[in-house]
């Protein structure tokens, strides 16, 4: 196995955090958002820092997040050449009949608490921010 805390089960703040879905996804970052309800706002994110392999629907619900297993590592390292420095591993409820197994390897890893809103609106509160895709009415 690894360091222990490098590939601990994550703590996430309090909250109703049932929705889920992936925000942003490109070399740099892979960016998942959560809510109670997807719709007007967000108020926590997962920010994985340059990713180096993710396995995880879009959208999903009801994450149970664990330690990874010894297997899990052991895959990571053989796909990635060595033990990644974070190692993210939930079961989530995607649609299916049976959750869903996700796996996420990063260089980094962020819990980012804070709303953050879906739409625009021009009284926004101290420490709130947008969506990437939110833009002022032209």
């Amino acid at each position: 196995m690894g360091s222990g805390s490098r590939h601990a089960r994550i703590e996430l703040p309090e909250g109703s955090w049932w929705d889920w879905e992936v925000l942003t996804w490109d070399a740099g970052q892979f960016r998942l958002a959560a809510g109670y309800d997807l719709t007007y706002h967000h108020g926590l994110e997962l920010a994985f820092g340059d990713p180096l392999f993710v396995s995880c629907p879009a959208m999903f619900h009801d994450p149970v997040f664990r330690v990874p297993t010894g297997e899990e590592l052991a895959r990571a390292a053989r796909q990635l050449g060595e033990e990644p420095p974070v190692l993210v591993a939930f079961e989530a409820d995607a649609g299916g009949l049976e959750p869903v197994s996700c796996l996420v390897a990063a260089q980094r890893l962020e819990v980012v608490h804070g709303t953050v809103l879906r739409y625009w609106r021009e009284d926004t509160d101290p420490g709130q921010r947008f969506a990437p895709w939110v833009r002022p009415p032209a």
